[in-house]
């Protein structure tokens, strides 16, 4: 019967949620970081090709993008600035997603609108206990 309850049951429990945003955090910000790290090792040819989306020339939003991807996904990771690196992976999943793949099908898009959704979600959620931003914000609190 108690494993009927876990399986079927609503729990509340702070440290199960802290594992799974922490699966969530690694295994999706580790497949982000797999788009920024082919990126940062084909810079020089992707470089004069890379679009021109923001205005600022296709050299500077690739550098954007890497740092979003790369970056961003690796402090999201370890759980430090999680919330406020998330920013930058949203804004290059809805540029992805409904500017530069406009046209596209929506197959062409799905990847980074599943991005966006995930990564909106640990937005939402931060963290959790398993991060550097809990210790951070708990010798904070101990001050």
């Amino acid at each position: 019967m108690k494993l009927i309850k876990a399986l079927i049951g609503n729990s509340n429990d702070d440290n199960k949620f802290s594992w799974g945003i922490l699966l969530l955090r690694i295994f999706l910000s580790a497949l982000m970081l797999t788009h920024g790290f082919a990126k940062l090792n084909n810079f020089e040819t992707l470089s004069t090709q890379f679009p021109d989306i923001l205005g600022i020339g296709g050299e500077w939003n690739l550098i954007l993008v890497i740092l979003a991807e790369f970056g961003c996904s690796l402090l999201i990771i370890f759980g430090l600035f999680t919330r406020l690196s998330t920013l930058p992976i949203i804004f290059s999943m809805i540029i992805a997603a409904f500017v530069a793949h406009a046209n596209d099908p929506f197959a062409a898009k799905e990847m980074a609108v599943l991005y966006l959704g995930l990564f909106t979600y640990i937005l939402y959620a931060g963290a959790g206990k398993f991060s550097l931003d809990y210790l951070i914000r708990k010798w904070f609190s101990k001050q």
